[in-house]
């Protein structure tokens, strides 16, 4: 199977912003600074400072496809969206670590 491309993986970031699929937190958070998230099946785990979303570092798909911040040569899907994208990132995940 071929692996994740950024741009995948920024159309699920970008759809949880535009809120067309729920982004949702999941309990495990085994890394310090990162969050694990879900998006209909699409499960991240994304740097993430308390306020500011840093990165992606790792995603697999629904289909078993994975993609990490290692492969994705100089385009981190962070670096695809918009900054109201990631401000909306960035509050939804805000939300996430105070309900926590």
């Amino acid at each position: 199977m071929p692996p994740l491309t950024a741009r995948e993986v920024y159309q699920q970031l970008r759809d949880a912003a535009l809120e067309v699929r729920p982004l949702k937190y999941l309990a495990e958070q085994p890394e310090p600074g990162h969050m694990h998230v879900d998006i209909e099946g699409w499960r991240l785990s994304l740097g993430f400072d308390g306020s500011h979303l840093l990165h992606c570092h790792r995603c697999q798909s629904p289909d078993g496809r994975e993609g990490e911040l290692d492969r994705w040569q100089r385009t981190d899907p962070v670096s695809l969206l918009s900054t109201w994208e990631l401000a909306q990132i960035e509050r939804l995940l805000t939300e996430f670590k105070n309900v926590v």
